[in-house]
């Protein structure tokens, strides 16, 4: 028997589905060096109960919910080829095995493969702090989940790496460069809905996971040396953020204004202006 699995035994593969909930024949699986892993299933069980007993009369599965959440650093190589996913208007879906093995990769044994289909980005949150890497925290919903003990049949497996430190990255605010920023971060949320309908086969099974309205929000921390954002709160004024996400690629959020600000003042510390933001559009290219 095997001993326990650790994360370096462990990998995370994604390939776009050419229809829904369908992983494609000897697929091309691509990575992202993931820093957590947190495959889910909820069975949503039914719990039935009676008169004449206490105890519960019958367990039935219900809808079942397998989510998947991680967490990786862009990597340098291809930084958005998994986080384009996370637009509404691409409506496509992905299929992500989790792999955990013994050995090497290219020969390895003990294999236990979880592998989700029909997935779609729940939300996710882009971030980058001064002394870090650029880093993005991703919850994923699926339609359905398999397990196995080997790796997907005909499928070639490669991996992405690199990472895009702070400094490579940027922030903008209508075409001007920020540089009294020492945080930033964004957040998609896509309030998926999961969609079961009453059939006799596979009726645990979500048939459709559509997206409904999207919620654009975010945070910046500047060094305070200008009054700059609470002349545009002020205001009520709109304006754009880019965000540089490492080499030509970037996140441009439109349509947005200051939510919140937020400049505590404490003895011995530097002052610092914290604003969140609220937007109407985003667009990762």
């Amino acid at each position: 028997m095997p001993e326990t699995y650790s994360a370096h035994e462990s990998r995370i593969y994604y390939v776009e589905e050419s229809a829904y909930g369908q992983t494609p024949t000897n697929p091309s699986m691509l990575s992202v060096p993931a820093e957590s892993l947190e495959p889910a299933i909820n069975p949503n069980n039914i719990k039935l109960r009676g008169v004449g007993n206490a105890d519960l009369q019958a367990i039935k599965k219900g809808l079942r919910a397998p989510s998947l959440k991680l967490t990786y650093p862009l990597p340098s190589d291809a930084p958005i080829n998994l986080l384009q996913y996370v637009r509404a208007d691409l409506d496509k879906s992905l299929s992500i095995q989790l792999l955990y093995y013994k050995g090497a990769f290219a020969s390895a044994t003990n294999v236990i493969s979880l592998l989700y289909s029909g997935c779609r980005f729940q939300r996710a949150t882009v971030e980058c702090s001064v002394e870090d890497v650029v880093k993005a925290t991703a919850e994923l919903l699926a339609q359905n989940a398999a397990s196995g003990t080997t790796k997907l049949t005909g499928a070639t497996y490669a991996d992405y790496s690199g990472a895009v430190p702070f400094y490579a990255s940027y922030i903008k605010k209508d075409s001007t460069t920020l540089e009294r920023v020492t945080d930033w971060k964004f957040t998609v949320e896509n309030h998926l809905k999961q969609v079961p309908v009453i059939r006799a086969t596979n009726g645990n099974i979500l048939k459709y996971l559509p997206y409904r309205h999207r919620d654009l929000t975010g945070e910046v921390v500047f060094e305070f040396e200008s009054k700059e954002e609470f002349d545009d709160t002020l205001g009520d004024t709109e304006f754009t953020l880019e965000f540089g996400l490492g080499g030509s690629n970037k996140a441009v959020l439109s349509g947005c204004k200051w939510e919140n600000l937020a400049a505590p003042t404490r003895i011995e510390e530097l002052v610092s202006l914290k604003a969140t933001f609220v937007a109407k559009t985003i667009t990762i290219s």
